[in-house]
């Protein structure tokens, strides 16, 4: 017989699956921007660089905001395998950004492009993973984020969408300003103050 575990006894556990997986990501983000000092003469594309911003920034929010599952009162090893699942999912997109290659391409813009189908793709799904992990964390959690919450993995989604066919540079660029500005932005409006519930 299993003898059940409640919620903030098995979250330290969770926790610690989930720090091996994002302390991976936020490796890789690092020693890929370490790449433009050891190799100077490698072509940076300001947009991808964008990205690897946008997506250390998305990794310290995920670790900050995760910090609401130890409320959870009971785990099933649907929602730890989700959880853990979605951590995978930010690595890869890490390991998108910079792969342990680019001989192949001419630069990071050429490698960025080629590959903006899969880093798009995976991107958009993170936003679908983003509502099902915040109504994990009830209904009290999901209605304080205001109508605003849905509404902007949405617009996201579908940007994601239309950058995933677009390799219009213009577009590119201008996304990125706009979703890295946004994404600041509510974070300190949203998730500035931990309060316990």
């Amino acid at each position: 017989m299993v003898l059940p575990v409640s919620g903030p006894d098995i979250f330290p556990h969770v926790r610690l699956v989930l720090g091996m997986v994002l302390s991976l990501s936020i490796a890789r983000l690092l020693s890929g921007a370490a790449r433009f000092i050891q190799h100077p003469n490698q072509r940076v594309y300001p947009v991808h660089l964008g990205w690897a911003l946008f997506m250390l920034l998305y990794l310290i929010h995920f670790w900050w905001w995760e910090y609401r599952l130890a409320a959870l009162p009971e785990w099933t090893f649907a929602i730890f395998f989700f959880v853990v699942s979605y951590s995978i999912l930010l690595y890869l997109l890490c390991t998108l950004l910079f792969p342990d290659d680019l001989r192949e391409y001419s630069g990071y813009e050429d490698y960025f492009f080629s590959r903006r189908k899969w880093f798009f793709g995976l991107l958009a799904l993170t936003f679908v993973f983003d509502i099902v992990d915040t109504w994990i964390k009830g209904e009290k959690h999901f209605s304080a984020l205001t109508i605003e919450y849905p509404i902007r993995n949405a617009i996201f989604f579908l940007a994601c969408i239309v950058a995933a066919s677009s390799q219009d540079r213009r577009f590119h660029a201008g996304l990125i300003v706009v979703v890295l500005v946004y994404q600041a932005s509510f974070i300190l409006r949203l998730f500035n103050t931990f309060t316990p519930t």
